[in-house]
C-alpha cells in the first residue's frame, strides 16, 4: 500500500492541457503519482491529431511532454476509455483526485436547412480524417468539384484551406495520412470561399496563419471589393493597441487586394455574411448567405440582417464555426456553453464543489486558445487542488492508485499501453515514414497500434512484410 503522505492522481486526457496538469503537480514539491489516462493507445491529442501536418514545428512540444512522461512519478495508461472500461465513481475510489481534461470533441452546427446535405462536414471530421485520427480516418470527402467553401475565419479555418489549396506535392513529406494525400492528389477545387459572418477587423487567424495564404504558388488571394471600407467603430478598434494582430490581419488583405491576379486559382475572403441555407439535389450545389452589418460599440458590435441574400455555388462546405464540448459520463455538463461546470477548476454540481473532482482545457474553458493558453488555464487547477489538500488532511490508510486501476481493468480485460508502447509505435511510424519520403506514416487503425504496441525486438509483424504504398503525388 502507498506510504500516507503520497497523493494518487489521475488526470483523463494525455493532450496539452493533461500534460501541462501533471507537470504542475510534479513541480508541487509534494509526493505525488500521476496516471495520466488516455482512450487512444498513443498521447498527445490536439497536438498529434489537431495541428496541421505542415506545421511540424508546433508539434514540438511534444518533446517537453516526452520529459515529464520520463519522469517515474508518472505513468501513462492508453487505450482506457473513462465511462465505458472504468467510471469516474471508481476513479475517486482509486485516487485521491481525479483531473478531466478531455478537451472538446465536437463541432458548433449552423443550424440552417441543408446542413445534413452530402458535401457537407464539420471542420473536426476534415482535421482529424487528414490528420490521421483514428475516429475520422473512414471518412469521405469528395473533393471532385470545383469550388469550396469554408464557414469560419479562425486558425482552423485557415488550417483547412492551406490543406486543400497545398495539396500533395507540398504536403508529401509531412505526417498526414496517405489516404489524404490520395484524395487531395484527384482534387478538382480551384476556388476557395472563406466566410464570416463579421468583417475583417474581427477577423480571428492569427497573423502568420493569414500571411501564409499570401505564399501559396499557383494561388491568388482574393477580396470583395469594398469589404476592406471599415465603418467607424471598426476603425476604432483597429487603432487600439490590443488589436495590433487584427491591424496587421486588415493591412495583408489590402496589399493582397492590389495584387494582380495571375493564376486560374483563387482563395476569397468574404464578410458579414452568414449561412442561412445549403441547397442541392442530394449534395450540395449551393450555400444561401445572409448579407449582414455590424452595430453598436467598438469591441460590442454584434451583426444585424440586412435583408439581402445572395447564393454561391459550391460543392463543399466545412464548418469551422467553433468546436463544442460533450458530455462526460458521471460529471455535470452545461450544454448551452459546452463545458463542465466548474469554479477554478473544482467541478461545480447544482453550483456546490463535487469533491475531489476537477476539470482542465477545452472541457472547462471552452474551445479557446493556442496550445500554450492550455498551460495557465492547468496551472490555475492545480492550484485549486492543492488548496484543497492544505485543507483537507490525507486519509490514515490512503488509496491504492495505479494498482487498484491495473487491477480493475485486468479483471475486465483491457489492454493498457504504456509510455514505452508508444516509443515502441512512434520508432515504427518513423520507420514506415521515411520508407514513404515522409516524417512519419501515422497508423490509424486501433488494433494494428496495439499489435506494434506489444512487438518485441527482434520480432516481425504480418504488416511488416507488406508492400508500403507509396504516396499518390501529383507530377
Amino acid at each position: 500500500m502507498q506510504a500516507s503522505t503520497q497523493r494518487q492522481v489521475a488526470i483523463v486526457g494525455s493532450g496539452p492541457s493533461g500534460f501541462y496538469a501533471a507537470e504542475a503537480l510534479l513541480a508541487s514539491g509534494l509526493d505525488v503519482a500521476i496516471d495520466l489516462i488516455e482512450r487512444l493507445p498513443v498521447p498527445f491529442g490536439l497536438v498529434r491529431y489537431g495541428v496541421a501536418p505542415d506545421h511540424q514545428k508546433l508539434k514540438e512540444v511534444t518533446r517537453v511532454f516526452t520529459a515529464l512522461a520520463n519522469d517515474s512519478r508518472l505513468r501513462f495508461m492508453g487505450h482506457v476509455t473513462v465511462g465505458r472500461d472504468v467510471s469516474v465513481n471508481e476513479l475517486l475510489e482509486c485516487y485521491d483526485a481525479v483531473i478531466v481534461a478531455c478537451g472538446a470533441n465536437s463541432d458548433r452546427r449552423m443550424r440552417v436547412p441543408g446542413e445534413e446535405l452530402a458535401g457537407s462536414h464539420p471542420a473536426s471530421d476534415f482535421v482529424g480524417w487528414y490528420n490521421a485520427h483514428p475516429d475520422h480516418a473512414a471518412h469521405v470527402f469528395d473533393l471532385s468539384g470545383n469550388t469550396a467553401t469554408i464557414v469560419g475565419h479562425g486558425n482552423v479555418a485557415i488550417d483547412i484551406c492551406r490543406i486543400l489549396a497545398k495539396g500533395p506535392t507540398l504536403l508529401g513529406s509531412t505526417d498526414i495520412a496517405a489516404h489524404a494525400l490520395e484524395t487531395l492528389a484527384r482534387s478538382e477545387i480551384h476556388h476557395i470561399h472563406l466566410i464570416g459572418r463579421r468583417g475583417p477587423a474581427q477577423m480571428k487567424f492569427t497573423a502568420k496563419e493569414l500571411r501564409e495564404l499570401g505564399t501559396l504558388p499557383g494561388w491568388d488571394v482574393v477580396v470583395e471589393p469594398g469589404a476592406l471600407v471599415l465603418d467607424t467603430a471598426s476603425a476604432y478598434e483597429l487603432a487600439q493597441p490590443q488589436s495590433a494582430v487584427a491591424a496587421r490581419n486588415v493591412q495583408f488583405l489590402r496589399e493582397m487586394s492590389q495584387r494582380p491576379r495571375s493564376n486560374n486559382r483563387t482563395i476569397e475572403f468574404r464578410f458579414l455574411r452568414s449561412p442561412v441555407e445549403l441547397t442541392g439535389n442530394g449534395s450540395v450545389e449551393r450555400l444561401v448567405l445572409d448579407k449582414n452589418m455590424l452595430s453598436g460599440e467598438p469591441f460590442k458590435q454584434h451583426t444585424v440582417a440586412t435583408g439581402e441574400t445572395e447564393t454561391i455555388a459550391t460543392s463543399t462546405v466545412f464548418r469551422s464555426i467553433g468546436y463544442a464540448g460533450v458530455p462526460f459520463p458521471g460529471l455535470p455538463f452545461d450544454a448551452s456553453s459546452g463545458v463542465i461546470p466548474n469554479l477554478q477548476g473544482r467541478v461545480l454540481d447544482n453550483g456546490a464543489p463535487q469533491a475531489r473532482t476537477y476539470v482542465t482545457g477545452w472541457i472547462k474553458r471552452g474551445p479557446t486558445g493556442i496550445i500554450g493558453t492550455n498551460r495557465a488555464d492547468s496551472i490555475e487547477t492545480v492550484a485549486s487542488l492543492l488548496t484543497d489538500w492544505a485543507a483537507h488532511p490525507l486519509a490514515a490508510d490512503g488509496r491504492e492508485g495505479h494498482a487498484a486501476l491495473r487491477a480493475l481493468l485486468s479483471q475486465r480485460g483491457i489492454r493498457v499501453t504504456s509510455f514505452d508502447d508508444w516509443r515502441t509505435i512512434d520508432e515504427e511510424e518513423i520507420r514506415r515514414g521515411k520508407a514513404r519520403g515522409q516524417i512519419r506514416a501515422k497508423i490509424v487503425d486501433i488494433d494494428e497500434l496495439l499489435d506494434v504496441a506489444v512487438r518485441k525486438p527482434g520480432k516481425t509483424l504480418a504488416s511488416d512484410n507488406a508492400s508500403i504504398p507509396q504516396p499518390y503525388l501529383q507530377p
